[in-house]
């Protein structure tokens, strides 16, 4: 445990790595000397949690997720959402985690829908995978009807006025992923 900072989670898994039984991190909660954040995820006691907390405590408990949808668009501070849930895509068939702190949707993408566009940063200590900035625009057309076709052009408008997207990066995206269709007017539109 003496690798690990005040600002990182620590999972159950890698304290029986270090050979600290599940007792001992029992004990140790009881001590005061781990603060327990939700099922099999702990915490020094002075951590402070930063504004993506959420994303690190689901990838924690999902290394394959992949984060989507709002919960992207609000890590790239696209738009006004403060999503209440952590939107992830997992491929078809997989298990989807189920958090006490975090409500998590899940869509379900295969192929290039899943694999492409994805960034990795370090997230208090936890690799979490996000879409790009792009392909998450895309995907919000993808899924307008469920979330709302204002949060698809919320972004758009915000990720082509400060030039972190192109409209032919969006078409090319929107082209690969079959969304080409309901998205393209508004692009024509923004030229």
């Amino acid at each position: 445990m003496a690798r690990v900072g005040a600002e990182e989670l620590i999972v159950a898994a890698d304290l029986e790595d270090e050979g600290v039984a599940r007792r001992q991190v029992h004990r140790l909660v009881e001590r005061g000397d781990l603060v327990r954040i939700d099922r099999g995820v702990f915490a020094l006691p002075d951590f402070e949690p930063t504004e993506h907390h959420h994303l690190a405590l689901v990838a924690l408990r999902c290394p394959r997720a992949v984060i989507a949808m709002t919960s992207a668009a609000a890590f790239h501070r696209l738009g006004t959402q403060v999503p209440h849930t952590v939107w992830i895509a997992l491929p078809p068939r997989t298990w989807a985690p189920k958090l006490e702190s975090v409500r998590v949707e899940v869509a379900r993408f295969s192929g290039s829908r899943l694999e492409e566009d994805v960034e990795e940063h370090l997230i208090e200590g936890a690799r979490v995978r996000v879409y790009g900035l792009a392909k998450t625009v895309v995907d919000l057309f993808r899924y307008r009807n469920k979330l709302g076709l204002d949060v698809a052009l919320e972004a758009m408008r915000e990720a082509l006025r400060d030039g972190r997207a192109s409209v032919a990066e969006l078409a090319q995206i929107a082209r690969r992923d079959g969304v080409s269709g309901p998205i393209r007017p508004y692009l024509e539109s923004m030229q």
